[in-house]
C-alpha cells in the first residue's frame, strides 16, 4: 500500500493496490474486527478515489471508503481520524458541485454569496443540504474528541463557508460566514499554541533577514481549488549557522500552513554574530498566496 502512487495507471502501479486490498481482506477473514486491517482498507479506498479521474469511478471509491471507516468506528467508537475522514469525504463529493454552480454565475472568489439564484439554493439545498450536514456532524465527533484537532478544523470552516450560499437570507449567510471564520481562528489559534510549545522563548530577534537559499512554496491544490488565499506568517528560529530551526505560527490560513511550513524549513540564512560570535536569532517571514498566480516570499 505505501508503494501505490494514487491515480498510477500502469499496470503495476494497479496490481499493487490490489495486492495490498486481498492481503488486508485476508487479515479480516481471520481476525474480522482488526481495527488495522480495516483503517488500512478505509485509507486504500480513499487514495483510490483521489487518484479516480472519471467521476462515478471517485464518488464509488469514495462510498467503499466511508463504509470502510463506518466499519472502523463500529470497531473504536473513538476513531477521531475515522469521524474526520468521512467529513472531508462528504466535503469532496460536494465541493465539486459548489464549484462549479460559483461558476456557473460568473463568482469570482471575491463576490459574496449567496447564490444569486432561489430556486437554484432550494435544489442544491435538497440534493445536498443532508450531506453537508452529515459533513458537519462527523467534523464535529472528531472535534469532541480531540479538541485540538485543527485539520478537522480547517474543513468545518470549508463546509460551513460553502453552506453559506445556499441560505435564503443575507442574515443566515453572514451568521454562516461568521461562524466559519470563527473556526478558522480556532484553528489558526491551535496551531499557534502548539508551535510555542515546541518552539520555546528566545531572545535575540532581528525584524528582517534574507535568506541566502530559498524554496518556493507549493500552492497546496485543495487550497487551490478551493480558491483560498492570503498569507501566513512565522516566527523563524534560525541556528548559529543560519539553518531554520522552529517555525511558530502567528497566522494564517490552515490550508496554506503545511506548504508554506515545508518550503520555509528547507530556506538559509547567513550567521548572524554578535560580539564577532554567531548567535541563535529570530526573524519573521510572510508567505504570501494569492490565486490563481501563485506565492510571493516577503521578508
Amino acid at each position: 500500500m505505501t508503494q501505490y502512487i494514487p491515480g498510477g495507471q500502469a499496470s503495476g502501479n494497479v496490481e499493487l493496490a490490489q495486492r495490498a486490498e486481498s492481503e488486508f481482506m485476508e487479515v479480516l477473514r481471520l481476525e474480522p474486527n482488526n481495527k488495522t486491517a480495516l483503517v488500512s482498507l478505509a485509507s486504500l479506498n480513499y487514495l483510490e478515489a483521489d487518484g479516480a479521474t472519471g467521476l462515478d469511478e471517485k464518488l464509488r471509491r469514495f462510498d467503499d471508503a466511508a463504509s470502510w471507516y463506518e466499519k472502523v468506528l463500529a470497531v473504536d467508537p473513538q476513531q477521531k481520524d475515522a469521524y474526520y475522514s468521512l467529513g472531508v469525504i462528504d466535503w469532496k463529493k460536494w465541493h465539486p458541485v459548489w464549484l462549479r454552480t460559483r461558476e456557473h454565475f460568473g463568482m469570482t472568489p471575491d463576490v459574496s454569496g449567496p447564490l444569486p439564484n432561489a430556486s437554484v439554493r432550494r435544489e442544491l439545498m435538497e440534493r445536498y443540504g443532508l450531506l453537508i450536514e452529515h459533513g458537519i456532524s462527523n467534523l464535529e465527533k472528531a472535534l469532541q474528541i480531540d479538541p485540538g484537532y485543527h485539520d478537522a478544523m480547517a474543513y468545518m470552516n470549508l463546509m460551513i463557508h460553502e453552506r453559506a450560499d445556499l441560505r435564503d437570507s443575507l442574515e443566515e449567510y453572514r451568521s454562516d460566514i461568521a461562524l466559519a471564520d470563527q473556526w478558522v481562528q480556532k484553528a489558526i489559534d491551535t496551531m499557534r499554541a502548539k508551535a510555542r510549545a515546541e518552539t520555546g522563548s528566545r531572545a535575540l530577534r532581528v525584524p528582517v533577514m534574507s535568506p541566502v537559499r530559498r524554496v518556493e512554496p507549493v500552492y497546496p491544490p485543495l487550497a487551490k481549488q478551493a480558491r483560498i488565499q492570503g498569507t501566513v506568517r512565522f516566527t523563524a528560529v534560525t541556528d548559529e549557522d543560519g539553518q531554520v530551526q522552529d517555525l511558530q505560527l502567528i497566522s494564517g490560513h490552515p490550508l496554506l500552513v503545511e506548504s508554506a511550513r515545508e518550503a520555509v524549513m528547507q530556506w538559509e540564512y547567513r550567521p548572524t554574530l554578535l560580539n564577532g560570535k554567531p548567535v541563535e536569532v529570530v526573524t519573521q517571514v510572510d508567505v504570501n498566496f494569492a490565486w490563481p498566480h501563485g506565492t510571493r516570499i516577503v521578508y
